[in-house]
């Protein structure tokens, strides 16, 4: 199985797809062939691996594989059929498909007689799939909602000037984080605002090798000249009406993980509307008072619908604090609401 999750390694970590590896072995133990998904169109790690063999070869054998084979047709066909008439004896995979319309493969494989073991490393395969299976389970990506401000809450001084709150070490981490996601999310207003980037870069300013993918929410016109309309990766514009459907278009185009950096209204549209899954707070020491506040309405008219946090981490950067929490289950299973206008 380690062998097999090696090969899943080897596939695009983005992408609707997950990545998925196979290892066919003979009765005796050995290695018969090898394979694993390359991408959305492509064929399956199961049907990879029996591609390598010729007809007939693969009767009898035991069937690795990382994800439960997949019992539906989509751009290629159900793995359990091609497992059934490759007259495979037995199926082990780690992590149970959560998908409502491809999983049931493991079902299909013993109707057809065939022994199937589930559960093997299953903790270290759905920790490699994690934001697949994230988004296959809730049909949209994992979602981070970020922002600087100071001890007293302020993101902005009176004049609007924000840069820089927090030091290099913070803005070093969130660049870091950036490069790890798939996308990264801001509102029109700061668009307009600050004329973001919104690429991921090392200390000299230089483009780190990963660029998530920008998306601009909100209904204003973005300018030609913006920056973010140079980005290297294509601009995706959303118009940040229903956050719940716009997450469930970007889950279409393959975007596993969102990272929000837009303004206090943005981000406050996540947490009122429940679909933030982790928050990132850096906090630097100082204050600046008046009404650049970090965070905006969230509904709460009492403190007994404040939306409570689990703190997960706290670490310090340079001069900076950085607080990792997520909101606890109760506030984050709310129904989405619409975002307020203004993004």
């Amino acid at each position: 199985m380690r062998r097999a999750l090696a090969l899943a390694a080897l596939g695009p970590a983005t992408g609707v797809n997950p990545r998925v590896g196979c290892v066919l072995l003979a009765p005796d133990g050995s290695v018969l062939a090898e394979g694993w998904h390359r991408g959305a169109g492509t064929a399956h790690a199961e049907v990879d691996a029996l591609s390598k063999l010729p007809a007939g070869a693969a009767r009898g054998a035991t069937a690795v594989v990382t994800l439960e084979p997949c019992n539906h047709t989509g751009r290629t066909g159900p793995c359990s059929e091609a497992l059934i008439a490759a007259g495979v004896a037995r199926v082990v995979y780690a992590a149970t498909d959560p998908g409502e319309r491809s999983s049931g493969g493991a079902e299909r494989l013993r109707s057809a007689g065939i022994a199937v073991t589930p559960g093997v490393l299953a903790d270290e395969v759905e920790a490699f799939l994690a934001d697949w299976l994230f988004v296959a389970r809730h049909g949209r990506p994992r979602v981070t909602v970020k922002w600087a401000s100071t001890l007293d809450g302020r993101a902005a001084a009176a004049d609007g000037t924000s840069q820089w709150i927090t030091g290099p070490d913070a803005r070093a981490d969130v660049h870091r984080r950036r490069a790890g996601a798939d996308a990264i999310g801001v509102g029109t207003g700061t668009v307009l605002a600050d004329d973001p980037a919104l690429t991921a870069r090392d200390d000299d300013g230089g483009l780190l090798g990963r660029q998530p993918v920008p998306v601009v929410f909100g209904r204003r016109p973005i300018p030609p000249a913006a920056r973010v309309a140079r980005h290297p990766q294509p601009l995706v514009v959303l118009e940040g009406r229903d956050l719940a459907a716009d997450l469930a278009d970007l889950a279409r185009r393959g975007i596993r993980s969102l990272f929000v950096e837009g303004g206090p209204t943005l981000a406050s549209a996540f947490l009122a509307a429940g679909l933030a899954d982790d928050v990132l707070v850096y906090l630097a020491p100082a204050l600046l008072g008046g009404p650049g506040l970090a965070i905006g309405d969230l509904g709460v008219g009492t403190i007994a619908d404040a939306v409570r946090l689990e703190l997960a981490a706290v670490e310090r950067l340079g001069d900076d604090l950085l607080i990792v929490a997520h909101p606890t289950p109760v506030r984050a299973s709310r129904e989405p609401v619409a975002t307020p206008g203004g993004i």
